[in-house]
C-alpha cells in the first residue's frame, strides 16, 4: 500500500511533463557525423497524399492539407535538426528507403546530394539522402548515381503537385553530395545564429 505522502514512481505532473518533453526541432541532434551523415526526422512518409508539417510552437505533427491531385509523395519527407533556411523552417530532406518510414521517426540518412527548387518565387532546397541502415540504398554516395527515373519521379513530383492549388513550383537542377554538404553547414551555422543557446 501506497503511502499518502508518497507519490508513485511513474507520476509526474503535467507541469514537469513540459519541461521534460523535448522539442524534434530544438532539442534533437543533427548527429555527430554531419554534414555527411545527418539524423532525419520524418514527417510524410513515403506513398502518401498526406501532407504532414512540423506545428514549429508545440513539437507536433499537424495534417496542413491532403494533396488536392492524386499524386502520392515519392519518398520519404522530413527536416533535419537544428537547421534553420531562409523560409524560416529547418532544412528539409528527402530520405530515399525501399520502406515507408513512419512520421517522427529518427532516421541516420547519407547525404548524396540536393534538389534545387524554387517555391514560390523562393529557394526551398531539398538535401537527398539514403536511410543508411537500408542496404538496398545505402551504397549510393552521390545523387548522379541514382537511376534516372527516381530523379524524374521527384522533379515531377515536386514540380507538379501544388498546380491544383494555381501554385507555381520551379526544379532547378540536382546538384551532388559536395554541394548538398555545404547547404547542410550552412543551416547549421544559420540555426546557432538564429537561436544562441543561452
Amino acid at each position: 500500500m501506497l503511502s499518502r505522502k508518497r507519490k508513485p514512481y511513474y507520476f509526474c505532473s503535467l507541469e514537469k511533463q513540459r519541461t521534460m518533453r523535448q522539442h524534434p526541432w530544438h532539442d534533437v541532434s543533427y548527429g555527430e557525423d554531419a554534414p555527411e551523415k545527418v539524423m532525419g526526422i520524418i514527417e510524410i512518409p513515403k506513398n502518401t497524399r498526406a501532407k504532414y508539417e512540423l506545428d514549429k510552437d508545440s513539437g507536433m505533427l499537424i495534417l496542413d492539407r491532403v494533396i488536392y491531385s492524386s499524386m502520392y509523395y515519392p519518398t520519404n519527407y522530413g527536416f533535419i535538426p537544428q537547421t534553420y533556411c531562409d523560409d524560416e523552417d529547418p532544412l528539409d530532406i528527402l530520405v530515399l528507403s525501399q520502406i515507408e518510414i513512419v512520421p517522427m521517426c529518427l532516421v541516420e540518412a547519407k547525404v548524396i546530394g540536393v534538389m534545387q527548387m524554387l517555391d514560390g518565387g523562393e529557394m526551398d532546397d531539398k538535401i537527398i539522402a539514403v536511410a543508411a541502415n537500408d542496404m538496398s540504398v545505402a551504397h549510393f554516395n552521390d545523387v548522379s548515381e541514382l537511376p534516372e527515373y527516381w530523379k524524374k519521379e521527384m522533379r515531377n513530383f515536386f514540380q507538379d503537385y501544388k498546380k491544383l492549388e494555381n501554385k507555381t513550383v520551379e526544379v532547378e537542377e540536382f546538384q551532388g553530395r559536395e554541394k548538398a554538404m555545404e547547404i547542410v553547414k550552412q543551416s547549421i551555422e544559420d540555426y546557432k545564429k538564429k537561436f544562441p543557446k543561452n
